[in-house]
């Protein structure tokens, strides 16, 4: 059941993951994407939520009517796929476009939403004469005209130069999408102005901002968090589509959110999840998070705000080397856990053996010729595991 055909004959492309009777999370995508934006949160999120991505009209697989598009056009969509798949209810969370349609879906549809989550967006995205000037450059030169000029809002420089791959399958869904389904949502998005409505939202919501968005900046974001009782915002540190520049820090607010496990939102420490589950691992993280209690919270809050926000983020060193370092002195101090820890991510992160077996002799000579044996049958039955 690929796709579902709306009350005006639209047919929108819909995939479902994930247990049938588990609580429902509808993926909405930003303009100028599509559905596989999201899979970095469907794949944590899918064994024990329904995962519900769609492609919006006039993007990836889904119809693309002519004409200018609503925004309460793109809100009716959401509310017939969660009809068709029988959800009274269901947690939203949409990016940019997809926030825009989330926040719709909170004033006109609050009693089907569960939790709401608005990322990259804003209540209002003008001016309204950019949008015309970027349509013409459509009209004239299709999405090729537009195409590195969105992809240098969607991401930061530094992230486009690390993860090439990732940026190039961004600029073919570009590329490949039709300019009159990009034209149509355009329209949607020009003419919105929700900023007065969402006063009216009552439902949990959640808030997540990059704080080098050139295109919902952190303060679009503060004004929605401001607008809506008790709404959390969360800023992390990326551009625009900051589930995929930030992808393990976006899935960990969420993922609190909706379970009701309330992290702290700070800056400091959503930043230090992030470099915590790209060292170790999002298993070994998650286990981590499973065991936090009233008594060792504090202790969990304050390594992931220093040891991972601070220190592990520090420019000075690259990342191998702060691991060998925290191989060289827990093995000298000891500590066999924390060894065992980091010589598991270490292998996994594919560090160089030849590197750890010098600096195990190393440590042989300043620290000990014992606790260098201990490492080295440590380090290699592991190896032998992996």
């Amino acid at each position: 059941m690929p796709f579902i055909t709306v009350d005006d004959g639209t047919r929108i492309f819909v995939r479902v993951e994930g247990p049938a009777g588990a609580p429902a999370l509808i993926l909405s995508n930003s303009l100028g994407t599509d559905h596989m934006m999201w899979q970095p949160q469907a794949d944590a999120m899918r064994g024990s939520m329904r995962v519900v991505r769609y492609d919006q009209r006039g993007h990836g697989a889904s119809d693309v009517p002519g004409g200018a598009y609503t925004l309460d056009r793109l809100g009716q969509d959401v509310l017939a796929i969660a009809d068709h798949l029988g959800l009274e209810t269901f947690t939203f969370c949409g990016l940019s476009m997809g926030g825009l349609t989330g926040q719709w879906l909170g004033i006109n549809a609050g009693n089907r939403i569960e939790k709401l989550v608005l990322a990259d967006t804003a209540a209002q995205f003008p001016p309204p004469e950019m949008w015309d000037e970027r349509m013409q450059l459509i009209r004239d030169g299709g999405m090729a005209a537009v195409a590195e000029g969105i992809l240098e809002r969607f991401f930061t420089d530094g992230f486009r130069q690390s993860d090439p791959r990732t940026t190039e399958t961004f600029r073919q869904v570009i590329l490949n999408m039709t300019a009159e389904g990009y034209l149509g949502c355009s329209h949607a998005v020009r003419d919105a102005d929700v900023r007065e409505a969402i006063a009216g939202i009552k439902i949990p919501t959640l808030v997540i901002t990059g704080k080098h968005d050139p295109s919902t900046p952190p303060e679009r974001g503060d004004f929605i968090s401001g607008k809506i009782d008790r709404a959390e915002h969360v800023v992390l540190d990326a551009a625009h589509i900051s589930n995929i520049e930030q992808p393990a820090a976006f899935t960990s607010a969420l993922k609190a959110f909706v379970t009701g496990e309330h992290l702290p939102s700070d800056t400091g420490f959503t930043e230090g999840m992030a470099r915590r589950r790209a060292v170790l691992g999002d298993t070994w993280v998650d286990r981590a998070l499973a065991r936090r209690s009233d008594f060792n919270a504090d202790f969990q809050d304050l390594i992931t705000r220093y040891a991972w926000g601070e220190i592990w983020t520090r420019p000075g060193l690259d990342e191998t080397t702060r691991r060998l370092l925290v191989l060289a002195i827990s093995a000298s101090l000891s500590r066999w856990e924390e060894f065992e820890l980091h010589a598991r991510a270490a292998i996994a992160a594919e560090v160089s053996t030849d590197a750890v077996k010098e600096v195990l002799l190393q440590t042989a000579i300043y620290a000990g010729v014992p606790a260098a044996n201990t490492a080295f049958q440590k380090y290699e039955a592991l190896l032998s595991d992996a």
